[in-house]
């Protein structure tokens, strides 16, 4: 898999909901501009709160059997996406140089320093056990169980357009929750790469999804009561 056709071409960027690019409802856009020519490079759609309501929509449908899933299994799909990670870095650094200016090696630590958060995430069967102790008070045992939250999201700045996400979405897929991403609308490509990669991987659709926007789509996310 090469870099998507947002990417490539001059298109706009848009939205990635239920396993599949979107344009969504709205008519705002602005643009994406490549720091080293100070050109518009295309442009990306801002999301409407009609749009992140589909979006956690999708992702309240595609959360229950997510979470059943044995955490093994989730952990493979992980461990399918990091193999993906490692195969396109540089594609996901040439991404991130060009809509956000850093150094192609920077780019390239950078995400490098998200593939680590991936791979520790890999590890979820052994972090997710539970534990017991036995009269931690007089005729009182205790116990724990970790269960997953439901639909959760991310709002990241545009300094780490790959590593920021990836403190966040890898944890939270791992542990049986489905995840919206609204990443910076100044560097929107990376985000929409990921999906790709998540997908390729074997990730159900609807568990995550990438919603693009400024104020609006943060204002909606912030105050759904899903």
């Amino acid at each position: 898999m090469g870099a998507p056709e947002a990417f490539t071409q001059t298109t706009d960027v848009g939205h990635w909901i239920a396993g599949v690019h979107v344009r969504g409802t709205g008519d705002r856009a602005q643009p994406v501009w490549n720091p080293t020519t100070g050109e518009a490079a295309r442009q990306v759609l801002l999301a409407t709160a009609e749009d992140v309501a589909v979006a956690v929509a999708a992702a309240k449908a595609a959360q229950p059997a997510w979470g059943d899933m044995p955490p093994i299994r989730r952990a493979r799909v992980l461990n399918n996406f990091l193999a993906l990670m490692n195969e396109h870095r540089d594609t996901l650094a040439a991404m991130i140089t060009a809509e956000h200016g850093k150094v192609f090696t920077d780019a390239q630590g950078e995400v490098s320093r998200g593939i680590d958060i991936v791979e520790f995430a890999c590890g979820v069967p052994q972090l997710l056990k539970g534990d017991y102790t036995d009269q931690v008070s007089t005729g009182i045992d205790n116990w724990t169980l970790r269960q997953p939250l439901g639909v959760v999201a991310g709002i990241t700045p545009f300094n780490f357009p790959c590593m920021v996400p990836c403190w966040m979405f890898p944890l939270a897929l791992a542990c049986g929750n489905a995840f919206i991403l609204k990443p910076s609308e100044r560097d929107p490509s990376p985000s929409l790469f990921m999906a790709e990669l998540l997908k390729q991987a074997g990730l159900p659709d609807g568990v995550f999804s990438v919603v693009q926007g400024d104020k609006v789509a943060v204002d909606a996310l912030l105050t759904h009561p899903t």
